[in-house]
């Protein structure tokens, strides 16, 4: 709740200090004094606008049970604090803080209703109060809506997946095509690691084949020597066995030597030059065949993540078929609990509408596709109208209704509810439903509401008059004596007779 308000040169205002209490607080004075200016400061201190901001305006508040921050090290009591020179800066327990982020951290506790202001009745905000009543009421109602939610996050997730694997598709396709073909490439020529360097000897011995074999049938005549010679080496009582292991050697080589002719007469030219093409084509595309071999596993692997994304989104496309139907399911039943709760919800609010002159209401449900609200989408009709037909007076005056009529499922809270002359323009009676509304709404709202009708001002906790004297604008906290007059002067004017002091009595009895 704001427990206090200090200001300075806020348009006709001086200054102001004011401390609140709790419930229903009813700002009332002539036309033009000031006191919507003044509800302005208090907006314009938890960032709902910027205009009505003074040159310095100070709330003291109490926190939020609720309210957290990593940013700010709140106490139980906070200070909120505008300084207007040539900006606006916002400062929450003296740290700087942005409009922006000042807005949406007291959003949830600060509600504005004004008879310009036309939101609220959106789908998403119905539904929400439907879901906040039935999640108090049922459990198991609340556990449902839980898993469904967390089930569709993680079907949007996988939705968001699939839709970049199927973006990526015509992309991978033709990568994958140009890596089989790569791989492919080198498959098929299957090279080995110093396969060309056995090629290239193969090569230059078949280009001396011809001589080798001259060689060799020149050098057996030899071999008709050996005997002789041998000889030679007994005659003269030397060792002949060096010689003999030398021609045994030799003859050993020369058998090899045929051996290798015999092959080589036996190998393909054609192939082997061929192949020594094959593999001069690879290293001059990778670099050598060790690259070209490195260069493989590497596309292989890559090959295998596209090849991977396939089964990924085959897999992806079932579990999305199936969770789509479950989430179905699901949905149907959170819309079944909503549409038997919306039918509650219109007998509950029926008596407070006919006290407002207000026709019956009536949630009109309609299937849409998957959302995170499930598959429903809300409308009121107020009688025959839409709710973006009623007039300012209307939409208010139904608001009201749905506010107390669901506050009697919500916790208790710290919550303000700021009033900008809801109650104005209407009849006796609906100005007698509206201050019965706004004060059973002041059970769980400390509430701020301009009026000028007598029947509000009679309910409130507290009531402050806005008072202009030529161009200076001021305020009072009203005692008992000076309620019934101020409420006398909202009956006859600024001179009351009897007849009006005595109906203000009878209002505050």
């Amino acid at each position: 709740m704001v427990e206090r308000l200090y200001l300075r040169e806020l348009v006709t205002f001086k200054e102001v200090e004011l401390e609140f209490e709790k419930g229903l607080i009813v700002l009332t004075g002539p036309s033009g004094a000031g006191k919507s200016v003044l509800i302005s400061a208090i907006l314009s201190s938890f960032g709902y606008t910027t205009q009505g901001a003074a040159a310095l305006c100070e709330l003291n508040i109490t926190k939020p049970l609720k309210l957290q921050s990593d940013a700010y090290a709140f106490e139980d009591e906070l200070s909120i604090k505008t300084l207007k020179k040539e900006k606006l800066r916002y400062f929450i327990e003296g740290q700087k803080i942005s409009k922006k982020s000042l807005a949406e951290m007291f959003s949830p506790y600060v509600k504005y209703l004004s008879v310009r202001d036309k939101g609220g009745f959106e789908s998403d905000e119905l539904i929400a109060m439907l879901d906040a009543v039935l999640s108090q009421k049922e459990s198991a109602f609340k556990k449902l809506l839980k898993e469904y939610q967390k089930r569709y996050v993680t079907y949007i997730e996988k939705s968001n997946q699939l839709k970049k694997i199927i973006e990526d598709e015509k992309k991978s396709l033709e990568k994958m095509e140009f890596l089989r073909y790569e791989i492919e490439k080198i498959n098929r020529i299957a090279p080995k690691v110093e396969e060309e360097e056995a090629l290239l000897k193969v090569k230059q011995q078949l280009s001396r084949i011809d001589k080798i074999k001259d060689a060799l049938q020149s050098a057996a005549n030899i071999f008709q020597y050996e005997s002789a010679v041998e000889e030679v080496y007994r005659l003269l009582d030397k060792d002949v066995s060096v010689f003999s292991e030398m021609m045994n050697q030799l003859r050993s080589d020369f058998e090899d030597t045929q051996l290798l002719t015999d092959e080589l007469a036996e190998v393909n030219v054609e192939e082997v030059l061929d192949r020594l093409a094959e593999l001069t084509s690879l290293k001059n595309r990778y670099g050598s065949i060790e690259e070209a071999l490195v260069y493989k596993e590497a596309k292989s692997r890559e090959l295998q993540t596209y090849e991977h994304r396939e089964q990924d989104k085959s897999m992806l496309e079932s579990f999305l078929q199936i969770e789509q139907s479950e989430l179905n399911i699901l949905a149907s039943k959170i819309s079944q609990a909503r549409q038997k709760e919306a039918k509650r919800f219109q007998k509950s609010v029926e008596r407070y509408l006919e006290t407002l002159k207000l026709p019956k209401l009536s949630f009109v449900f309609t299937s849409q596709s998957l959302s995170f609200h499930g598959v429903d989408s809300v409308d009121l009709l107020l009688g025959n109208s839409k709710t973006s037909t009623l007039s300012g007076g209307e939409f208010n005056r139904l608001r009201l209704a749905l506010m107390v009529v669901s506050i009697a499922n919500e916790e208790k809270r710290e919550g303000v509810l700021i009033l900008d002359e809801i109650d104005a323009n209407v009849s006796g009676d609906e100005s007698i439903a509206i201050a019965e509304m706004i004060a059973k709404l002041s059970s769980v709202y400390q509430i701020f509401a301009i009026s000028h009708q007598p029947h509000l001002s009679a309910k409130a906790d507290q009531h402050i008059v806005v008072m202009k004297e030529g161009e200076r604008s001021d305020v009072k906290v009203l005692d008992s004596k000076e309620r019934i007059n101020e409420i006398a002067r909202i009956i006859a004017g600024e001179n009351p007779n009897a007849q009006a002091l005595e109906f203000a009595k009878k209002l505050r009895a």
